[in-house]
């Protein structure tokens, strides 16, 4: 009886240290995720979701074990089955996840999306991409009102419906948006023959060529002249993204405290906010960058981080390769059940 008794307390104390730290990792999280939340709180959830979690896995270990008289062994199974799917599979496990990658990663992932985007505002404080922007958005107006000229063309000459009709109107629509006008008007030309159609072709192209070229030259004019208040918020930025930096190099920015990273995130949004603003400016060194900065509403790297919900996400889109993540995840799984192997054997039914 007392060496069940040492064992039962041996079974128990273990329990407790992988149950603490799966639920540190976890509080973790949901602390990044949830900054307002107290720290206390999030320590809360977490411990009774991992509890029921636990005792979900002693009702699917109860439920198969024959040498013990249970009631609704069926039912136990199931419902054990539905909490932990609920409460670890669900919750446990991924916050577990997330929180080592993010200690792992998210260093290099702050100084990487604080160089990146004052890279971007160096551009746009020195305009040295005035000349080489302006001519690249030129050429990306002429070649886009080239491919809808040749659609408007098309649909005039077209041959099962010649003319001028409602799909002509749709692309007109579409030049007023390219050139930046509220509308642009249809010409009045009538005559559906080959002649009257290739009259009408060469009215359209020219009309669109001279509000094209205004276009242009108001590209160039904006390019070439940025506007001074712009450049001072980007200064601003530029300086406060500065001394992030030194304060993390110095470790008075802690970036495994929610306040924290909640600080820097918000230095980065509004100096992606302002890249946006001054797209026009920026040599964007990818596609994938281009979209992050100038999208409706620009989402760091580093705040994609702290969320981890958007760090699945992006694992799922083949973000966190390298990175050793599917280490974490093993780890992450070990943990918890390691953590209810002992907890079935601290409160395993014995009774025959």
């Amino acid at each position: 009886m007392e060496q069940k008794n040492y064992l039962k307390l041996v079974w128990t104390v273990a329990f407790i240290a992988f149950a603490a730290v799966s639920c540190w990792a976890t509080a973790e999280s949901l602390h990044l995720l949830l900054s307002s939340w107290p720290l206390a709180m999030c320590w809360v959830v977490t411990v009774g979701f991992f509890i029921i979690a636990s005792l979900g896995t002693k009702m699917i270990v109860d439920s198969l074990n024959q040498n013990i008289y249970l009631e609704k062994r069926g039912l136990r199974l199931i419902g054990g089955i539905v909490i932990v799917l609920i409460f670890w599979l669900i919750c446990s496990m991924p916050t577990n996840t997330h929180t080592f990658l993010y200690r792992t990663v998210i260093n290099d992932k702050v100084n990487t999306d604080i160089s990146t985007t004052r890279g971007y505002l160096s551009q746009i404080k020195n305009n040295t991409n005035n000349k080489t922007q302006a001519t690249i958005k030129v050429n990306e107006l002429k070649n886009n009102v080239d491919v809808l000229l040749g659609e408007l063309e098309a649909e005039i000459k077209n041959e099962v419906n010649p003319g001028f009709g409602p799909k002509s109107k749709d692309i007109l629509r579409k030049f007023a948006t390219l050139l930046g006008v509220d509308k642009i008007e249809p010409l009045s030309y009538k005559g559906t023959s080959k002649q009257d159609r290739d009259k009408l072709c060469d009215a359209y192209r020219t009309k669109i060529y001279i509000l094209a070229e205004n276009r242009a030259n108001n590209i160039m004019a904006h390019i070439l002249s940025p506007n001074s208040d712009n450049i001072k918020e980007v200064k601003r930025d530029d300086e406060n993204l500065a001394l992030m930096k030194k304060y993390i190099g110095d470790k008075t920015i802690n970036l495994n405290d929610a306040e924290d990273i909640e600080d820097v995130c918000d230095k980065l949004n509004t100096a992606y906010n302002t890249v946006k603003k001054n797209s026009d400016f920026v040599n964007f060194s990818s596609k994938t960058d281009e979209a992050n900065y100038t999208a409706d509403n620009p989402v760091t790297k580093v705040k994609r981080m702290i969320s981890v919900f958007d760090v699945w996400e992006d694992f799922m889109a083949g973000e966190y390769a390298g990175h050793g993540f599917i280490f974490w995840v093993i780890i992450s799984i070990l943990v918890d059940i390691a953590a209810f192997i002992f907890f079935d054997l601290a409160f395993k039914k014995r009774e025959i």
